[in-house]
């Protein structure tokens, strides 16, 4: 009986979470049309405590998209436009001389947030990429030997061309791999894009981003993630992400393998996307869906396989295919 009890109440709380979801897309919506896979893995990185890497060409609303969806919910956001001559302190923040009472006083930078969109990650040198290494992955950033604790939340959406290669810097492979996903966006379908024309012909200003609503607050965001924690997920599931990725470190077409960090990323993902669609455990559909994204940047093609034109989606692809999935 008391197990019935509780299943109904966790089953309650899955509804709750799958309504927050359901009104933060339907928000985002009001201007943004289709792209609904990335606002999923959004959702699912922003649940479980994780950083996104959204890549396109020009135009196809990756800072307008991350700055929606942060609008949406109560809590502060900050943006920072890298640029070439960007250096450190202009990220973190940096000690200055109070004449005052003569002590150095530290001002924080805008990485002090909750959500922080870094417009064209790539346009800045790696030294200042460097300084996201520690508040990416321990969430605090020391200066002067003094550390300081990121709240909660706190968020880092980055965004990238990887057409234009001129004035950019590659990312560092430990930089890419602080990353929970990386979501490669496509240009929209020709039934979206004819959605798009006719939804802002007379909304030249795109006036309609005043209408996000705020739908989302802290203690909401917490309770998500203690849900998310929740959700089951069979040995055998375990076993099978642990063979997608022993398999990407044993690939004679891979020159670099996935870390140990990719398989607790597929595994905490999936069971962000289970619930996100209100249920109460992981299938190897979720697994599979999340694979790409958590992959794409943690493995390397050997030299032979990029000259012959191969994409790492295309071993991924393999990987998935190859291995046996759990019944």
């Amino acid at each position: 009986m008391e197990e019935t009890i509780e299943q109904n109440q966790f089953q309650e709380e899955l509804n709750d979470l799958r309504n927050h979801v359901l009104k933060v897309k339907n928000e985002v919506h009001k201007v943004i049309v289709g792209q609904d896979k990335m606002i999923d893995l959004f959702l699912a990185a922003l649940f479980t405590k994780g950083h996104v890497l959204l890549e396109g060409v020009p135009g196809i609303a990756k800072t307008l998209t991350a700055k929606l969806l942060a609008k949406t919910i109560s809590v502060d956001f900050s943006r920072i436009q890298f640029t070439p001559d960007l250096m450190p302190s202009d990220v973190i923040g940096t000690s200055v001389f109070n004449m005052k009472n003569s002590e150095f006083v530290f001002n924080q930078g805008p990485v002090f947030s909750n959500v922080v969109l870094i417009d064209e990650i790539n346009r800045s040198p790696a030294k200042t990429q460097a300084s996201l290494f520690e508040v990416m992955e321990e969430r605090q950033v020391t200066v002067d030997g003094q550390t300081y604790l990121m709240e909660f939340p706190f968020m880092v959406v980055a965004t990238q061309n990887p057409i234009e290669q001129e004035g950019t810097y590659k990312l560092p492979e430990a930089q890419l791999d602080r990353f929970l996903f990386r979501v490669k966006l496509e240009y929209p379908s020709l039934d979206d894009e004819k959605i798009i024309l006719k939804r802002f012909k007379e909304d030249f200003s795109l006036d309609q981003n005043q209408k996000i609503a705020k739908v989302l607050n802290k203690t909401n965001l917490k309770k998500c993630q203690e849900i998310i924690e929740k959700i089951h997920i069979k040995d055998e599931l375990l076993d099978y992400i642990a063979a997608l990725v022993h398999n990407t470190r044993n690939n004679g077409d891979l020159f670099l393998g996935a870390s140990p960090r990719a398989s607790l990323a597929i595994m905490k993902s999936a069971k962000a996307i289970a619930a996100m669609k209100g249920r109460e455990f992981v299938i190897p559909d979720d697994i599979q869906f999340v694979a790409y994204p958590v992959l794409n940047h943690r493995i390397m093609l050997t030299a032979e396989r990029e000259m012959e034109g191969f994409e790492v989606e295309d071993i991924i692809k393999g990987i998935i295919q190859n291995i046996e999935v759990p019944r």
